[in-house]
C-alpha cells in the first residue's frame, strides 16, 4: 500500500445536512473546531441546492429530513458528484437500511447516537485514503479491461466505466493480486485505512456494487469482450480470477 499523508483539514470543506438542532449545532461547531470550514442545512432540498452552488468535499447527511427522505438525496449528490464524500447519519439500525444507504451512494454511515471522536477518525481515515498517492504507474490490463490508478480510470475496449470511488479503489486492490486470495481484513485496510473500526458490511456493498458496473458494461459493450471475475472467497475474502 502506498504511503498516504492526512490532507489539510483547514483547506477541506464539509456540509453538514441535519435538521435536528442539538446534532446540528453540535456537528457545526465539533467540525469547525478541529479545522474544517463547515456549513449547516436543516432540509434535502436546501442541501441540494448549496452542494450545487458550492464546492465540498464531504456530506454528513442525516436520512430522517423533514422534505426529502436521504435516501433520494444520497442519490442525487452521487449522480450529480462522483467524487463526493458522503457519510449517513441514522437513527435507522436495521441492516436493510444500512444497506439501502450503501447502496444509494453513500461511503460509510454511523448509528446515532455517535461521539464527535468516531466521527473524526471516520472523516480522517476516508479523507486520508482520496489523499493517497497511488504508487503504481502502469495500468493494469487484464484481459480487455484496464485499470489506471494513476488516473483513476477503468476502461473496457476504450471506453470508461464510471466507478464510485471505493468500488474503483478496490478494483486496483485487486487488480494488484490477480489470481491470488486477498482477504477481507487486506481489502479494509488498503481501501478504507489501516486503522479502520467501522463495519465491513460495507465491503460487500461496495463489491456488489462494483460487480454490478462490470457486469453492465460488458452487456453494453459493441462487441465481445473478456473480463475478470471476482470470486468470493467464503471466510476468507476474494480473488479476481483471470
Amino acid at each position: 500500500m502506498g504511503t498516504s499523508t492526512a490532507p489539510d483539514r483547514n483547506s477541506l470543506r464539509v456540509l453538514v445536512v441535519e435538521d435536528d438542532e442539538t446534532i446540528g449545532h453540535h456537528l457545526k461547531t465539533g467540525l469547525r473546531g478541529n479545522g474544517y470550514a463547515t456549513a449547516w442545512i436543516r432540509t434535502g432540498v436546501a442541501a441540494l441546492t448549496e452542494a450545487g452552488t458550492s464546492s465540498y468535499d464531504a456530506v454528513l447527511l442525516d436520512l430522517g429530513l423533514p422534505d426529502i427522505d436521504g435516501l433520494d438525496v444520497a442519490r442525487d449528490l452521487r449522480t450529480r458528484f462522483p467524487d463526493l464524500l458522503i457519510v449517513i447519519l441514522t437513527a435507522r439500525t436495521d441492516d436493510i437500511d444500512i444497506i439501502a444507504g450503501l447502496e444509494a451512494g453513500a461511503d460509510d454511515y454511523l448509528v446515532k447516537p455517535f461521539s464527535l471522536t468516531v466521527l473524526l477518525a471516520r472523516l480522517r481515515a476516508h479523507l486520508r485514503r482520496r489523499a493517497a498517492t497511488p504508487t503504481e504507474q502502469t495500468p493494469i490490463h487484464l484481459h480487455d479491461l484496464v485499470v489506471d490508478a494513476k488516473a483513476r480510470r477503468c476502461t473496457l475496449h476504450g471506453e470508461e466505466i464510471r466507478l464510485r470511488p471505493k468500488e474503483f479503489e478496490l478494483l486496483a486492490t485487486l487488480a494488484r493480486h490477480p489470481g491470488e486470495a486477498v482477504a477481507r481484513e487486506t481489502l479494509m485496510a488498503e481501501v478504507w485505512d489501516e486503522n479502520w473500526f467501522g463495519p465491513t458490511k460495507t465491503l460487500d456493498v461496495t463489491m456488489a456494487g462494483l460487480r454490478r458496473q462490470l457486469a453492465q458494461a460488458a452487456e453494453a459493450a459493441r462487441r465481445p469482450c473478456r473480463l475478470p471475475r471476482v470470486v468470493t472467497l467464503r471466510g476468507h475474502g476474494y480473488r479476481l480470477e483471470l
